[in-house]
């Protein structure tokens, strides 16, 4: 019973983080949407502080299980794919999905007005990073990491653009994957001419 009211907590924090933004979130009306007291959300998260930082965490989490468990039609994806899949399910038109995004694009803006959540997000950033490094270092195995870091930043920092675009009504799902699907296939052809990675470029997007 405490951790499913500390997961109401957590995502009636979403639900008003997305809709009125980090300056609009008041203890009250966050246990107001989350159907318990002012005290149950003192209690389990201290402070104002304590709640945008375990929102953080928890829209971090389930961006994460998002597709945690999905195959391809024949079985898993390949690297390329998994990269390529990850950042294209980022604009689903699902509540879930827009609620997440949305929230995360209101903690990253707020962070310039907040300075004790930018460590907290530049912490799920690096994580975010990191990840995405690491698939393309599956598909682009002789790449430095150093240089996949710089790829996987380039991408994520892309899908951050994208997905305010998307989520402000400037661009279609359907557009904003397709020109995420490209920055993908940029990249990872990039990397496989410069490092001469021994694939075949062309599968993944690159050109003689």
């Amino acid at each position: 019973m405490t951790t499913d009211r500390r997961t109401a907590i957590l995502e009636g924090a979403a639900r008003v983080i997305a809709r009125r933004g980090v300056r609009g979130l008041r203890v009250e009306e966050l246990a107001a949407e989350a159907g318990v007291s002012t005290a149950l959300v003192y209690y389990h998260f201290k402070d104002r502080a304590g709640i945008l930082r375990h929102t953080l965490e928890f829209i971090s989490d389930r961006a994460e299980r998002y597709t945690a468990d999905e195959e391809g039609p024949t079985g898993p994806f390949d690297p390329r794919q998994e990269l390529e899949r990850s950042m294209l399910l980022e604009f689903q038109d699902r509540p879930e999905v827009r609620e997440n995004s949305t929230a995360w694009g209101e903690l990253r803006a707020s962070a310039v007005f907040e300075p004790e959540l930018r460590s907290e997000l530049a912490r799920a950033g690096l994580t975010w990073v990191h990840e995405v490094a690491a698939l393309l270092g599956q598909a682009c195995p002789q790449v430095p990491a150093p240089v996949l870091t710089a790829s996987a930043e380039r991408l994520t920092a892309l899908l951050e653009g994208l997905s305010t675009r998307w989520l402000s009504g400037a661009l279609s799902s359907a557009r904003a994957r397709e020109l995420m699907r490209d920055a993908v296939a940029v990249e990872i052809g990039h990397l496989a001419r410069r490092w001469a990675v021994p694939e075949d470029a062309s599968r993944y997007g690159g050109h003689p």
